[in-house]
């Protein structure tokens, strides 16, 4: 058995919870904490959430594919915000949910010097598309202050996720694995091979079920930007001096163009 069926098997053993009912916990203005772990792991995690969290159905399925698309000016400037360790970074992406009719949202995320994430987004038709829809410039303008004329595809990512909510409904927890990447600027690709990024996601330091049992799985708190990584994966060139420890963790998983 492959860790994908094992993890698809581990999953329809946790009660369901539809969109619907996940409603009242969309956290825009939340504090995030990422885990950098492996699938092998994941199962564990896994087996000792039964019986403490939900797990989101959608159409039926329990794990999600997912396509974001990275936008950033032609010198990288959000990039760069992020590798020189700005604290007020934004980052401008179309996302599409895959599973939901090709749901797509045009998203702006702030990250302040607090540590808190938040996101703005508004429908478009697509990724083909979105740039003659009406009121997309001012969209971009008004939350991330750039202008949407100087932004181009960098990074575009496809992966799978899962998303866990505490029976208390106080916090939502994502994990994203088969994470792929394809760079607009050089043509290549990259996956994350055994690689799994799980985030927290909660408002304000309010209690949170889940951190007891990472922590007893060796799961410890790692940033990770797939807009960030994905770049220095599919880009030999660029600047990654910051992101060399992250990267050199990463590589051990991936296989691919480096």
């Amino acid at each position: 058995m492959t860790y994908d069926e094992r993890i698809l098997n581990l999953l329809k053993e946790l009660k369901p919870i539809t969109l619907d009912e996940m409603s009242s916990i969309k956290l825009m203005n939340r504090l995030d904490t990422k885990y950098v772990t492996t699938k092998a792991k994941l199962c564990q995690l896994l087996e000792l959430v039964k019986g403490k969290y939900y797990v989101q159905e959608t159409n039926g399925d329990l794990i999600s594919p997912y396509r974001t698309t990275y936008f950033d000016t032609p010198d990288h400037a959000m990039y760069m915000q992020h590798h020189c360790g700005h604290c007020n970074r934004k980052k401008v992406r179309v996302r599409t949910y895959l599973s939901s009719g090709d749901l797509t949202f045009l998203e702006v995320k702030n990250k302040n010097n607090h540590g808190r994430t938040k996101k703005k987004r508004v429908r478009v038709g697509g990724l083909d598309t979105f740039r003659d829809e009406e009121g997309t410039g001012e969209f971009v303008a008004k939350y991330s202050f750039f202008q949407l004329e100087n932004l181009q595809e960098m990074v575009q990512n496809h992966f799978d996720r899962v998303t866990l909510v505490n029976y208390g409904k106080t916090e939502r927890l994502t994990i994203d694995f088969n994470v792929r990447f394809h760079n607009y600027e050089t043509g290549n690709d990259s996956n994350t091979g055994q690689l799994v990024i799980i985030e927290l996601k909660r408002d304000g330091n309010v209690f949170s079920p889940i951190c007891n049992l990472l922590r007893d799985l060796h799961i410890h708190p790692s940033g990770f930007s797939k807009y960030c990584i994905g770049t220095v994966l599919t880009n030999p060139t660029i600047k990654h001096n910051n992101f060399k420890m992250r990267v050199r963790y990463v590589s051990r998983f991936v296989t691919g163009i480096r």
